[in-house]
């Protein structure tokens, strides 16, 4: 196959991916990281949530502070916020940013914790990547703290729930 044959179609002739909205590839169909320099800084957020399913028990544990490896979700809130500040380590196209500030918040149900994440920026791409990093990260830390009582916990619902700033304008998850 030949470089012309894969401009054909889906590519444009200025080599950008004009099909389906994969700017992550070059006209060769190989991945690429997406040039941001064109683009003004804004300020720019983005929320996600996260929840830890877990035993009732576990749960007030967590609550009343009796897990012993520590404080959870004082180790948690601190392993999120170097989970978005490390995003571009883990994920292999997404643009190393300054963060300007990260904010986390716990919620304890009967059987769970909810995370919620907040991440701001002034830049030129969004942080939508390292809201969900951190909130990735502080399950993944709750899960590590609170194993040793419920290795029968699971993650999930990890979604962004409102991003604002960019070209592509506000968006918020419909409840």
């Amino acid at each position: 196959m030949s470089d012309r044959d894969l401009t054909d179609g889906a590519f444009g002739s200025s080599g950008d991916f004009n099909h389906a909205g994969f700017t992550h590839l070059d006209p060769m169909g190989r991945a690429r990281m997406v040039d941001v320099t064109p683009k003004e800084a804004s300020h720019r957020r983005a929320m996600a949530r996260a929840k830890v399913h877990m035993d009732p028990e576990t749960a007030s544990a967590v609550a009343r502070g009796a897990i012993t490896k520590g404080d959870v979700l004082a180790v948690a809130r601190v392993a999120g916020i170097q989970g978005a500040k490390r995003t571009s380590d883990l994920i292999p196209l997404c643009h190393p940013l300054l963060i300007g500030a990260v904010t986390i918040n716990f919620e304890i149900g009967e059987s769970h914790i909810e995370i919620e994440t907040q991440v701001d920026t002034v830049g030129r791409t969004g942080v939508e990547m390292e809201a969900l990093t951190a909130c990735s990260v502080a399950a993944l830390t709750i899960y590590d703290m609170c194993k040793s009582i419920d290795k029968g916990m699971t993650i999930g619902d990890i979604a962004l729930w409102e991003k604002t700033g960019g070209k592509s304008g506000p968006y918020r998850r419909a409840k």
